[in-house]
């Protein structure tokens, strides 16, 4: 089967402590903007060519607690929405289990997340603010 296309990584997930300090940091200082905020526990930012999303910590399940890092996930943009479920197809010929099948999410991307070898999470993502600008 042949590897669809990607269009980089250009969506980053980071499990923050301090949200409020946090955003004003990635906003005020680094000049990112609020693309989405669906409530007070996650925001998602764009620079307009990519997408940093924040989570708090206590929102995702403890993940610093854990003994995991600020990571959440790292994201690969494609194209459309048939290249995640190509994508999909295609890991899961080469034997790489799918953490989640294709999925629409509520803002309107739709994506699949992986493991690499050593454990951390990547996302096969279409975000149609992003996507349909590269």
């Amino acid at each position: 089967m042949p590897r669809p296309a990607h269009l980089g990584l250009r969506h980053l997930a980071l499990n923050v402590r301090r949200m409020a300090e946090m955003k004003a940091f990635y906003v005020d200082v680094l000049g990112f903007r609020v693309e989405w905020e669906p409530d007070p526990q996650n925001v998602y930012l764009t620079s307009g060519r990519d997408n940093l999303a924040l989570h708090e910590a206590d929102a995702v399940q403890g993940n610093a607690q854990a003994g995991q890092g600020a990571l959440d996930h790292l994201g690969m943009i494609v194209a459309s929405a048939e290249l995640v479920d190509q994508w999909a197809a295609f890991l899961e010929s080469t034997g790489v289990a799918l953490d989640m099948r294709p999925k629409t999410h509520r803002d309107g991307a739709r994506s699949c997340y992986f493991r690499d070898p050593d454990g951390n999470r990547v996302q096969i993502i279409h975000h149609p603010p992003i996507s349909n600008r590269l």
